[in-house]
Protein backbone atom coordinates (compact mmCIF):
# COMPACT_ATOMS: atom_id res chain seq x y z
CA UNK A 1 0.00 0.00 0.00
CA UNK A 2 3.05 2.31 0.87
CA UNK A 3 4.60 1.34 -2.08
CA UNK A 4 1.27 2.37 -4.17
CA UNK A 5 0.93 5.54 -2.27
CA UNK A 6 4.74 5.75 -3.13
CA UNK A 7 4.26 5.36 -6.78
CA UNK A 8 1.62 7.83 -6.91
CA UNK A 9 3.55 10.90 -5.31
CA UNK A 10 5.81 10.49 -7.96
CA UNK A 11 3.47 10.10 -10.64
CA UNK A 12 2.01 13.49 -9.85
CA UNK A 13 5.22 15.08 -8.60
CA UNK A 14 6.40 14.28 -12.32
CA UNK A 15 3.17 15.99 -13.71
CA UNK A 16 3.63 18.86 -11.73
CA UNK A 17 7.12 19.26 -12.74
CA UNK A 18 6.92 18.37 -16.45
CA UNK A 19 3.74 21.16 -16.43
CA UNK A 20 6.20 23.74 -15.00
CA UNK A 21 8.81 22.96 -17.62
CA UNK A 22 6.01 23.87 -20.41
CA UNK A 23 4.56 26.70 -18.74
CA UNK A 24 8.05 28.22 -18.81
CA UNK A 25 8.71 27.11 -22.21
CA UNK A 26 5.66 28.98 -23.80
CA UNK A 27 5.96 32.10 -21.63
CA UNK A 28 6.32 35.18 -23.13
CA UNK A 29 9.81 37.04 -22.89
CA UNK A 30 7.66 39.92 -22.33
CA UNK A 31 5.64 38.21 -19.47
CA UNK A 32 5.80 41.65 -17.47
CA UNK A 33 4.99 43.74 -20.04
CA UNK A 34 1.51 41.34 -21.03
CA UNK A 35 0.67 40.90 -17.01
CA UNK A 36 0.23 45.05 -17.20
CA UNK A 37 -2.88 47.32 -17.67
CA UNK A 38 -3.93 47.91 -20.93
CA UNK A 39 -2.49 44.40 -22.11
CA UNK A 40 -3.42 42.28 -18.93
CA UNK A 41 -7.09 41.66 -19.90
CA UNK A 42 -6.18 40.62 -23.52
CA UNK A 43 -3.44 38.39 -21.89
CA UNK A 44 -6.09 36.81 -19.84
CA UNK A 45 -8.37 35.84 -22.83
CA UNK A 46 -5.28 34.31 -24.86
CA UNK A 47 -4.81 32.08 -22.18
CA UNK A 48 -8.63 30.95 -21.59
CA UNK A 49 -8.56 30.77 -26.17
CA UNK A 50 -4.74 30.33 -27.24
CA UNK A 51 -6.16 29.69 -30.81
CA UNK A 52 -7.85 32.76 -31.15
CA UNK A 53 -5.97 34.55 -33.85
CA UNK A 54 -7.75 38.26 -33.74
CA UNK A 55 -7.05 38.47 -29.79
CA UNK A 56 -3.06 38.20 -30.56
CA UNK A 57 -3.80 40.90 -32.83
CA UNK A 58 -6.05 43.29 -30.98
CA UNK A 59 -3.16 42.93 -28.42
CA UNK A 60 -0.65 43.72 -31.50
CA UNK A 61 -2.39 46.63 -32.31
CA UNK A 62 -2.46 47.86 -28.23
CA UNK A 63 1.19 46.88 -28.19
CA UNK A 64 2.47 49.09 -31.22
CA UNK A 65 0.47 52.00 -29.99
CA UNK A 66 2.14 52.01 -26.97
CA UNK A 67 4.89 51.83 -28.62
CA UNK A 68 6.18 48.77 -27.67
CA UNK A 69 7.12 47.30 -31.32
CA UNK A 70 8.94 44.28 -30.25
CA UNK A 71 6.50 41.79 -27.99
CA UNK A 72 3.58 43.74 -30.95
CA UNK A 73 5.51 41.75 -33.83
CA UNK A 74 5.44 38.68 -31.86
CA UNK A 75 1.95 38.75 -31.65
CA UNK A 76 1.25 39.50 -35.12
CA UNK A 77 3.84 36.82 -36.15
CA UNK A 78 1.47 34.94 -33.92
CA UNK A 79 -1.79 36.30 -35.23
CA UNK A 80 -0.52 35.87 -38.59
CA UNK A 81 0.45 31.86 -37.67
CA UNK A 82 -2.62 31.07 -36.55
CA UNK A 83 -4.93 32.46 -39.83
CA UNK A 84 -3.88 34.07 -42.74
CA UNK A 85 -5.64 37.24 -42.88
CA UNK A 86 -4.37 40.53 -44.79
CA UNK A 87 -4.48 42.85 -41.57
CA UNK A 88 -2.44 40.84 -39.52
CA UNK A 89 0.45 40.45 -43.02
CA UNK A 90 0.01 44.26 -43.02
CA UNK A 91 1.06 44.82 -39.34
CA UNK A 92 3.94 42.23 -39.29
CA UNK A 93 5.20 43.86 -42.66
CA UNK A 94 5.39 47.37 -41.53
CA UNK A 95 6.80 46.74 -38.04
CA UNK A 96 9.46 44.78 -40.26
CA UNK A 97 10.35 47.67 -42.07
CA UNK A 98 11.13 49.88 -39.75
CA UNK A 99 13.28 47.22 -37.88
CA UNK A 100 14.73 45.68 -40.84
CA UNK A 101 13.79 46.04 -44.80
CA UNK A 102 14.82 42.72 -45.99
CA UNK A 103 13.08 40.75 -43.43
CA UNK A 104 10.18 42.67 -44.18
CA UNK A 105 10.46 42.14 -48.36
CA UNK A 106 11.17 38.21 -47.93
CA UNK A 107 8.25 37.84 -45.14
CA UNK A 108 6.34 39.80 -48.24
CA UNK A 109 6.85 38.08 -50.86
CA UNK A 110 6.02 34.46 -48.67
CA UNK A 111 2.60 36.36 -47.68
CA UNK A 112 1.81 37.07 -50.91
CA UNK A 113 2.02 33.23 -52.03
CA UNK A 114 -0.65 32.79 -49.35
CA UNK A 115 -2.79 35.98 -50.84
CA UNK A 116 -1.98 36.64 -53.93
CA UNK A 117 -4.83 39.26 -54.81
CA UNK A 118 -3.57 41.81 -51.96
CA UNK A 119 -3.16 45.23 -53.56
CA UNK A 120 -2.17 46.52 -50.15
CA UNK A 121 0.60 43.35 -49.39
CA UNK A 122 2.00 44.35 -52.82
CA UNK A 123 1.65 47.95 -52.31
CA UNK A 124 3.68 47.50 -49.06
CA UNK A 125 5.83 44.82 -51.15
CA UNK A 126 7.07 47.56 -53.81
CA UNK A 127 7.56 50.55 -50.96
CA UNK A 128 9.90 48.17 -49.10
CA UNK A 129 11.87 47.95 -52.24
CA UNK A 130 11.74 51.54 -52.80
CA UNK A 131 13.68 51.84 -49.47
CA UNK A 132 16.17 49.62 -50.27
CA UNK A 133 16.52 50.93 -53.94
CA UNK A 134 15.07 48.39 -55.42
CA UNK A 135 13.51 50.83 -57.99
CA UNK A 136 13.17 48.34 -60.82
CA UNK A 137 11.78 45.62 -59.43
CA UNK A 138 9.06 47.60 -57.53
CA UNK A 139 8.01 49.38 -60.70
CA UNK A 140 7.29 45.88 -62.18
CA UNK A 141 5.06 45.30 -59.45
CA UNK A 142 3.18 48.47 -60.34
CA UNK A 143 2.81 47.64 -63.71
CA UNK A 144 1.49 44.10 -62.45
CA UNK A 145 -1.16 45.70 -60.62
CA UNK A 146 -1.92 48.29 -63.13
CA UNK A 147 -2.52 45.50 -65.74
CA UNK A 148 -5.08 44.01 -63.44
CA UNK A 149 -6.42 47.54 -62.33
CA UNK A 150 -5.11 50.23 -65.12
CA UNK A 151 -7.29 52.94 -62.37
CA UNK A 152 -6.01 52.29 -59.31
CA UNK A 153 -4.63 55.94 -58.02
CA UNK A 154 -2.38 54.93 -54.92
CA UNK A 155 -0.31 53.14 -57.47
CA UNK A 156 0.04 55.41 -60.45
CA UNK A 157 1.28 57.83 -57.50
CA UNK A 158 4.08 55.61 -56.80
CA UNK A 159 4.91 54.58 -60.32
CA UNK A 160 5.09 58.18 -61.23
CA UNK A 161 7.63 58.38 -57.79
CA UNK A 162 9.60 55.71 -59.00
CA UNK A 163 9.92 57.20 -62.82
CA UNK A 164 10.98 60.10 -61.65
CA UNK A 165 13.75 58.23 -59.55
CA UNK A 166 14.91 57.34 -62.62
CA UNK A 167 14.77 60.33 -64.17
CA UNK A 168 12.12 59.20 -67.23
CA UNK A 169 10.33 62.81 -66.12
CA UNK A 170 7.97 62.52 -69.45
CA UNK A 171 6.66 59.38 -67.99
CA UNK A 172 6.75 60.58 -64.67
CA UNK A 173 4.15 63.57 -65.91
CA UNK A 174 2.36 60.80 -67.82
CA UNK A 175 1.16 59.23 -65.31
CA UNK A 176 0.67 61.92 -62.85
CA UNK A 177 -1.82 63.29 -65.85
CA UNK A 178 -3.68 59.82 -65.48
CA UNK A 179 -4.13 59.32 -62.29
CA UNK A 180 -5.12 63.23 -62.15
CA UNK A 181 -7.39 62.83 -64.65
CA UNK A 182 -8.79 59.63 -62.02
CA UNK A 183 -8.71 62.05 -59.17
CA UNK A 184 -8.63 65.81 -59.51
CA UNK A 185 -9.34 66.31 -55.96
CA UNK A 186 -6.45 64.29 -54.44
CA UNK A 187 -4.59 67.29 -52.55
CA UNK A 188 -1.27 64.86 -52.61
CA UNK A 189 -1.88 64.14 -56.11
CA UNK A 190 -2.39 67.87 -56.94
CA UNK A 191 0.94 68.86 -55.08
CA UNK A 192 2.80 65.89 -56.88
CA UNK A 193 1.88 66.45 -60.33
CA UNK A 194 2.45 70.53 -59.33
CA UNK A 195 5.66 69.97 -58.50
CA UNK A 196 6.68 67.99 -61.33
CA UNK A 197 5.19 70.22 -63.55
CA UNK A 198 7.26 73.13 -61.95
CA UNK A 199 10.42 70.90 -62.30
CA UNK A 200 10.47 70.55 -66.08
CA UNK A 201 9.50 73.57 -66.99
CA UNK A 202 5.87 73.15 -67.82
CA UNK A 203 3.46 75.77 -68.20
CA UNK A 204 0.14 73.74 -67.10
CA UNK A 205 1.73 74.39 -63.37
CA UNK A 206 0.27 77.78 -63.35
CA UNK A 207 -3.27 77.23 -64.32
CA UNK A 208 -3.26 74.22 -61.63
CA UNK A 209 -1.69 76.22 -58.76
CA UNK A 210 -4.31 78.83 -59.91
CA UNK A 211 -7.33 76.15 -59.48
CA UNK A 212 -5.70 74.96 -55.97
CA UNK A 213 -5.46 78.59 -54.47
CA UNK A 214 -9.01 78.89 -56.00
CA UNK A 215 -9.66 76.19 -53.41
CA UNK A 216 -8.22 77.23 -50.77
CA UNK A 217 -10.57 79.37 -49.54
CA UNK A 218 -8.81 79.60 -46.04
CA UNK A 219 -5.62 80.82 -47.42
CA UNK A 220 -3.31 77.84 -45.63
CA UNK A 221 -2.08 76.05 -47.98
CA UNK A 222 2.16 77.92 -49.44
CA UNK A 223 2.58 74.90 -51.81
CA UNK A 224 0.78 76.15 -54.70
CA UNK A 225 2.62 79.78 -54.50
CA UNK A 226 5.95 77.77 -54.45
CA UNK A 227 5.27 75.19 -56.83
CA UNK A 228 4.90 78.34 -59.09
CA UNK A 229 8.34 79.89 -57.55
CA UNK A 230 10.18 77.03 -59.07
CA UNK A 231 8.72 77.17 -62.48
CA UNK A 232 9.69 80.82 -62.36
CA UNK A 233 13.01 80.66 -61.31
CA UNK A 234 13.78 77.70 -63.56
CA UNK A 235 12.76 80.24 -66.18
CA UNK A 236 15.13 82.58 -64.66
CA UNK A 237 12.65 85.23 -63.94
CA UNK A 238 13.94 85.51 -60.68
CA UNK A 239 11.75 88.62 -59.70
CA UNK A 240 8.65 86.81 -60.15
CA UNK A 241 10.02 83.94 -58.34
CA UNK A 242 11.52 85.66 -55.32
CA UNK A 243 8.00 87.06 -54.90
CA UNK A 244 6.00 83.69 -54.99
CA UNK A 245 8.21 82.25 -52.38
CA UNK A 246 7.39 85.66 -50.09
CA UNK A 247 3.91 84.60 -50.52
CA UNK A 248 4.33 80.68 -50.26
CA UNK A 249 6.29 81.65 -46.47
CA UNK A 250 3.29 84.59 -45.85
CA UNK A 251 0.76 81.59 -46.06
CA UNK A 252 3.01 79.20 -43.90
CA UNK A 253 5.48 80.95 -42.22
CA UNK A 254 6.93 77.26 -41.16
CA UNK A 255 7.19 76.34 -44.98
CA UNK A 256 10.78 75.77 -44.67
CA UNK A 257 11.11 74.85 -48.57
CA UNK A 258 9.93 78.23 -49.54
CA UNK A 259 13.27 79.90 -47.32
CA UNK A 260 15.40 77.43 -49.00
CA UNK A 261 14.67 78.57 -52.66
CA UNK A 262 14.19 81.59 -52.10
CA UNK A 263 17.95 81.65 -50.76
CA UNK A 264 18.79 79.78 -53.73
CA UNK A 265 17.59 82.50 -55.97
CA UNK A 266 19.51 84.99 -53.91
CA UNK A 267 22.46 82.92 -53.93
CA UNK A 268 22.40 82.58 -58.00
CA UNK A 269 22.18 86.47 -58.39
CA UNK A 270 25.13 86.45 -56.25
CA UNK A 271 23.66 88.73 -53.32
CA UNK A 272 25.30 86.79 -50.45
CA UNK A 273 24.45 88.63 -47.63
CA UNK A 274 20.68 88.60 -48.39
CA UNK A 275 20.49 85.01 -48.98
CA UNK A 276 22.31 84.00 -45.60
CA UNK A 277 19.76 86.75 -44.03
CA UNK A 278 16.91 84.50 -45.57
CA UNK A 279 19.06 80.84 -44.44
CA UNK A 280 19.44 82.14 -40.91
CA UNK A 281 16.00 83.32 -40.94
CA UNK A 282 14.74 79.65 -41.55
CA UNK A 283 17.08 78.37 -38.59
CA UNK A 284 15.16 80.57 -36.14
CA UNK A 285 11.84 78.87 -37.04
CA UNK A 286 13.72 75.32 -36.97
CA UNK A 287 17.08 74.79 -35.72
CA UNK A 288 17.77 71.26 -36.53
CA UNK A 289 17.00 72.10 -40.17
CA UNK A 290 20.44 70.47 -41.78
CA UNK A 291 19.84 72.17 -45.24
CA UNK A 292 19.86 75.30 -43.61
CA UNK A 293 23.21 74.95 -42.31
CA UNK A 294 24.24 73.42 -45.62
CA UNK A 295 23.35 76.88 -47.71
CA UNK A 296 24.32 79.38 -44.92
CA UNK A 297 27.20 77.57 -45.14
CA UNK A 298 27.72 77.91 -48.73
CA UNK A 299 27.05 81.71 -48.39
CA UNK A 300 29.67 81.73 -45.95
CA UNK A 301 32.20 80.20 -48.20
CA UNK A 302 31.74 82.93 -50.68
CA UNK A 303 31.91 85.56 -48.25
CA UNK A 304 35.19 84.19 -47.49
CA UNK A 305 34.06 83.50 -43.94
CA UNK A 306 35.66 79.94 -44.45
CA UNK A 307 35.87 79.46 -40.86
CA UNK A 308 31.80 80.29 -39.65
CA UNK A 309 31.87 77.89 -43.09
CA UNK A 310 33.22 74.77 -42.10
CA UNK A 311 31.55 74.94 -38.45
CA UNK A 312 28.03 74.85 -40.30
CA UNK A 313 28.72 72.61 -43.05
CA UNK A 314 29.86 70.52 -40.30
CA UNK A 315 26.64 71.09 -38.22
CA UNK A 316 24.49 70.26 -40.81
CA UNK A 317 26.49 66.83 -42.06
CA UNK A 318 25.56 66.16 -37.80
CA UNK A 319 22.23 66.40 -38.20
CA UNK A 320 21.97 64.87 -41.55
CA UNK A 321 24.49 62.24 -42.33
CA UNK A 322 22.78 62.03 -45.82
CA UNK A 323 24.35 65.39 -46.54
CA UNK A 324 27.56 63.71 -48.05
CA UNK A 325 28.22 67.12 -49.83
CA UNK A 326 28.39 69.30 -46.38
CA UNK A 327 31.24 66.90 -45.28
CA UNK A 328 32.97 66.62 -48.90
CA UNK A 329 32.74 70.80 -48.73
CA UNK A 330 33.79 71.04 -45.14
CA UNK A 331 36.91 68.62 -45.95
CA UNK A 332 37.64 70.95 -48.26
CA UNK A 333 38.44 74.19 -46.17
CA UNK A 334 41.39 73.78 -44.39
Amino acid sequence: MKRIAKIFISIICGMILISSCTDKGTDSPFADILSQPPYAPLTDSIKKQPKNDNLYFRRAVLLNTGNLPEPALADFKKAWSLKKEEKYALGLSNLLLDKNPDSAIIFLKQALNELPNSLLLQLTLARSLTTQEKTDEALKICDGMLQKNPEQVDVLKMKAGLLDKKGKNTEAINTLEKAYSLAPFDVELNYMYALKLAETGNKRVLSLCDSLILADSLELHAEPYYYKGIYFSNRNEKVKALSLFDEAIKHDYYFLDGYIEKGAVYYDLKKFPEALRVFNLALTVSPKFADGYYWAAKCQEAMGNKEEAKENYLRAYSLDKNLAEAKAAADKLK
